[in-house]
C-alpha cells in the first residue's frame, strides 16, 4: 500500500489488523481471542504428549516460519520443524518437483495430533497447500496464514485461518510476523 510517511505506513497496518479475518474449518468466522486460545490448547497438549510443531512457507514467508521455529525451540522447549534445509529441500525438488517436496516431508514426520501452520501470502502456493493436505490426512491441527484475494484456496483448509484482505507483500508478512510472534510469545507465558 502506498503511503506518504512511515506512520500513515503504520496506521494503515493498525487498521489492517483490526480487521484481521479468522474462520474455522467451515468457514465461520470466529474471533481472534478464540483462534489464538485453541491453538495454544493445542500446543499444550502438543507438550504434554511430546508431539511437534511444523511451520511451512516459501521466500519470506519461509522466514517467517524459521524465525518462529528459532523463538518457540529456543524459548519454550518444544519441538518444532521447518522444511527448509537446503541440501534435502533441493533433493526433493530436483527429484520428484518443487511442487511436491513439503507434501513428501509433511507426509515423512507429521504424526497425529501434531500442528502444522502454512504461512502463504498469496495462499496458493502448490506446494504449501499440497503440503498442508497430508497434515490433514495425518490428523494434525491446521493454522493457515494468508493474504491477497479473498477467494485464495489456503484460507480455506485449516482448522484455524487467518486472512489479512490485502494485496501488498509487506503488510502481509508483518501481519504474519506479528501473529506469529504472539503465538511464540504465549508459549512461554502459559
Amino acid at each position: 500500500m502506498k503511503a506518504d510517511s512511515f506512520f500513515q505506513y503504520i496506521n494503515g497496518f493498525s487498521h489492517l489488523m483490526s480487521h484481521l479475518e479468522v474462520t474455522d474449518k467451515t468457514g465461520e468466522g470466529i474471533t481472534v481471542e478464540k483462534s489464538l486460545e485453541s491453538i495454544l490448547s493445542r500446543i499444550a497438549e502438543i507438550k504434554k504428549n511430546a508431539l511437534k510443531i511444523m511451520i511451512i512457507g516459501n521466500g519470506g514467508s519461509a522466514a517467517i516460519a524459521s524465525h518462529m521455529q528459532n523463538d518457540i525451540c529456543k524459548t519454550s522447549g518444544l519441538r518444532a520443524m521447518v522444511f527448509t534445509e537446503q541440501p534435502l529441500l533441493t533433493a526433493y525438488s530436483n527429484d520428484i518437483s518443487y511442487a511436491a517436496a513439503y507434501e513428501q516431508l509433511t507426509s515423512l514426520w507429521a504424526d497425529n495430533g501434531d500442528l502444522l501452520i502454512a504461512i502463504s501470502s498469496s495462499g496458493r502456493s502448490e506446494n504449501i497447500l499440497r503440503a498442508v493436505h497430508v497434515g490433514e490426512a495425518k490428523g494434525c491441527m491446521i493454522v493457515t496464514l494468508s493474504g491477497f484475494r479473498q477467494d485464495n484456496p489456503l484460507k480455506k483448509t485449516g482448522d484455524i485461518n487467518y486472512y489479512l484482505n490485502v494485496e501488498d507483500y509487506g503488510y502481509v508478512e508483518l501481519g504474519h510476523s506479528v501473529i506469529a510472534h504472539y503465538i511464540s510469545d504465549q508459549i512461554n507465558i502459559r
